[in-house]
């Protein structure tokens, strides 16, 4: 197996969560000491502090001037202010790859480093991020990272560096990104929500331990319909049971009135889907339901 480093020296601007995992997975990669800026001392420090082989950048141009592998792991609202701060201290002459880890945004907000000569690409981890590097690393194998670049070298250094995180590597064009992030977090985030949502109104009904409860439940729920999409649609709705959703509706109201909006919404999201695909929704159902 070949030991050469893969990197120089990487540098990560950003000291929260995905700066944490990211610097972890990356520093039995590079020659030299990982270096770590962020606005907060403190917080930098402290990042420093739980990643072995990692030291604390005194400001932007040693990242600049030190390393040719750079990620920008900052708020998406952060991002154009590093970018431009970043592309003021790049020497001349040199060719680093620097990439944001944003969801939410393309290349296109990397253009001014582009501009200076760095190859430049969005790279998007697609998980969740809790505060766990250790753990966080061991997901990132065989999770999938998704590239926004805008040209082939780019494209193949990003490929690269989701190789070596042991990741899988897709494409999503710049027009697309949106999209693409907005489905995430529908998927993600709206779930975090919806089982939150569910776990409340089970500890009102009296359930002891409303996670034992839901677990083997939403799981398989969840591979059912990452399998089979709505094909894996069972319950009241599917059968048009009436009597049970004006139950359910009777009961929120009464005992949980806070999620009704939400179930509201989730029914008729469902019921919406159900006719896409070409089932009947009774009108009735449709009225009760509004």
């Amino acid at each position: 197996m070949d030991s050469t480093p893969s990197y120089r020296r990487v540098g990560i601007i950003g000291s929260g969560r995905v700066a944490a995992a990211m610097a972890m997975a990356l520093q039995t990669h590079i020659a030299a000491p990982l270096l770590v800026w962020g606005r907060d001392p403190a917080r930098r420090d402290a990042l420093v502090a739980t990643v072995p082989g990692s030291s604390a950048a005194p400001d932007w141009a040693t990242v600049a001037q030190q390393c040719d592998l750079i990620l920008i792991a900052v708020s998406d609202d952060a991002i154009a202010g590093v970018v431009t701060d970043l592309a003021a201290c790049l020497p001349d002459g040199v060719t680093p790859f620097i990439l944001h880890l944003s969801g939410r945004s393309g290349a296109a907000l990397l253009r001014p480093l582009q501009q200076r000569g760095a190859l430049t690409a969005a790279v998007h981890p697609a998980m969740t991020f809790t505060g766990n590097p250790a753990q966080e690393v061991a997901r990132m194998m065989g999770a999938t990272f998704v590239i926004t670049a805008d040209d082939a070298p780019a494209i193949a250094a990003a490929r690269a560096l989701v190789a070596l995180l042991g990741g899988v590597a897709e494409q999503v064009g710049e027009g697309q990104r949106a999209l693409y992030h907005a489905a995430l977090c529908h998927a993600a985030n709206h779930l975090v929500t919806l089982i939150a949502g569910s776990r409340e109104a089970l500890t009102a009904a009296g359930i002891g331990d409303p996670a034992a409860l839901l677990g083997p439940l939403v799981r398989a729920a969840l591979d059912n319909s990452l399998d089979r999409g709505m094909a894996a649609l069972s319950g009241p709705l599917l059968r048009g049971d009436m009597d049970t959703i004006g139950r359910h509706l009777a009961a929120l109201c009464a005992d949980q009135p806070h999620l009704l909006p939400a179930y509201r919404a989730m029914a008729g999201a469902t019921l919406d889907a159900m006719e896409k695909h070409g089932q009947s929704v009774s009108p009735s159902l449709r009225t009760m339901l509004d």
